[in-house]
């Protein structure tokens, strides 16, 4: 008769190692392999809780599914998941403690409630505390019901008895089972639990939604192969100084994974943003240097937002390089660029750019408003407020075209922009209406042309920088 073993695992990828190291070998992680006792393994049937084997078919012969999406009438977090939610899906969402989650999975579990009832199962909260949270969001008579449960076997025997519509698990981390004998929140139990959870979602087609606690790194903790096993893997961002929550989906089998949903946390719970943009734009400053608009596209959502930019002379021997909400060594590439091409003396300068609003920007359409809103901080030069710029720009100083233009123009004329900047390539491509001034620049010289003209300022003289060589 076999005996058990112990095993020590990686919590951040899930590697195994039968001695315990510092470091992780396969993730690089440090002090991330904790102990595990593994059982002798029982028969496969008892594992799978009594599930009959399947069997081969023709591919041919497989009848296509019906996806019958389930809307929760929250527009945001039916665009995120692709439409709706699929009959049998599993999600798993994570974000940072405080930053809404369970608010977000009871608004969700009480609109997706119809005939059948939703089960929130709370491992972290008492059913008083789950009420006190739904009386503040106005669910106190949702048709929910509430388990204050962690047993694995046990919330599966609920789910097996009551037949909810949906079921949610809040969190993952805090479920263990009777088949292994580690802490719960260890490798092995998380990835236990959520396999069982995700067997029983596929046979019996209920929607399973997994809250996920989030490590010091952003990532979801437990082995990665969580993310893998589960249809949908949803990251709730945001800063708790700013109300605006962002919803994205980094894994989404039934759709796109380009797509945002943007939430304003209130008394109330969080209420969907139909018109980010309007709201990331409304306390810009007017006629303030180092201000930019740009248009971004996430997925097929355009979204404007503000660039800004803070040039000063440093007084330390290395200059300062900060970023916010944008990649640093995209901002340094920049930096270099406008030095090299543009004659901008910025080594003796500290420079920090800031995506405003909390929005993180990684396309490289952003490109030309980080530009332009350091050139305009640099020479202290204001860029006139109606000004939109897309573009992405080269080593060269260049200027090369983006895609989708036409959408980011038509969203920027709907929130007042009259004057726009597009990379020349792809002017041609747009027809625009009388009183809209767009133009196409080649390089970064065309540019400055239009954006900074020479003036005088507190007696000391602006002039614009030539190009180097």
């Amino acid at each position: 008769m076999s005996k058990t073993r112990t095993v020590y695992a990686c919590q951040a990828c899930g590697f195994q190692s039968p001695r315990w190291l510092g470091r992780c070998p396969d993730c690089q992680s440090w002090n991330s392999l904790v102990e595990e006792v593994l059982q002798p393994n029982t028969s496969a049937n008892a594992r799978r809780g009594g599930v009959p084997a399947s069997q081969p078919q023709w591919l041919r012969t497989v009848a296509p599914a019906a996806e019958e999406r389930k809307q929760s009438g929250i527009s945001e977090l039916d665009r995120v998941l692709g439409g709706g939610l699929v009959p049998g899906s599993v999600i798993l969402l994570g974000g940072d403690p405080g930053i809404g989650k369970s608010t977000l999975v009871l608004q969700a579990l009480a609109a997706w409630s119809g005939e059948r009832p939703g089960l929130y199962v709370s491992g972290e909260e008492s059913p008083q505390q789950v009420k006190m949270r739904a009386a503040r969001l106005g669910l106190a008579e949702a048709a929910i019901l509430v388990l204050a449960e962690t047993n694995t076997e046990a919330v599966l025997s609920q789910i097996e008895q009551v037949e909810p519509g949906v079921v949610a698990i809040d969190s993952i981390q805090t479920i263990w089972s009777d088949q292994i004998p580690s802490a719960p929140g260890s490798v092995g139990q998380v990835r236990e639990s959520a396999a069982r959870f995700v067997e029983l979602g596929k046979r019996k087609h209920v929607p399973v939604l997994l809250v996920g606690h989030v490590t010091k790194e952003g990532a979801i903790a437990g082995p990665r192969v969580l993310e893998h096993m589960v249809d949908t893997v949803l990251y709730f961002e945001g800063d708790r100084g700013h109300p605006f929550r962002i919803l994205r989906a980094v894994k989404n089998r039934f759709g796109s994974t380009n797509e945002i949903g943007v939430f304003e946390m209130k008394d109330s719970g969080l209420h969907p943003v139909g018109n980010p943009s309007a709201l990331f734009l409304a306390e810009r400053p007017a006629a303030a240097a180092g201000s930019a608009v740009v248009a971004c596209m996430e997925g097929t959502r355009p979204l404007l937002v503000e660039i800004q930019a803070l040039v000063s002379p440093t007084s330390f021997s290395n200059p300062r390089r900060a970023t916010v909400g944008m990649d640093p060594n995209r901002v340094s590439l920049l930096l270099a660029v406008l030095e090299k091409k543009m004659g901008l003396h910025l080594l003796g300068q500290d420079v920090f750019v800031n995506v405003a609003g909390g929005v993180r920007v990684d396309e490289p359409a952003a490109d030309l408003a980080v530009i332009a809103a350091v050139g305009s901080s640099f020479l202290d030069q204001p860029i006139d407020a109606s000004l939109l710029l897309v573009g992405e720009v080269g080593l060269a100083g260049e200027v090369r075209g983006v895609h989708q233009v036409s959408q980011r123009i038509q969203e920027g004329m709907q929130l007042g922009f009259r004057r726009f900047v597009v990379p020349a390539s792809n002017r041609p491509q747009l027809t625009l209406p009388d009183g809209v001034e767009c133009t196409g620049v080649q390089n970064l010289a065309e540019l400055w042309d239009i954006l900074f003209t020479p003036c005088a300022t507190g007696g000391r003289q602006k002039t614009k920088p030539e190009l180097a060589g």
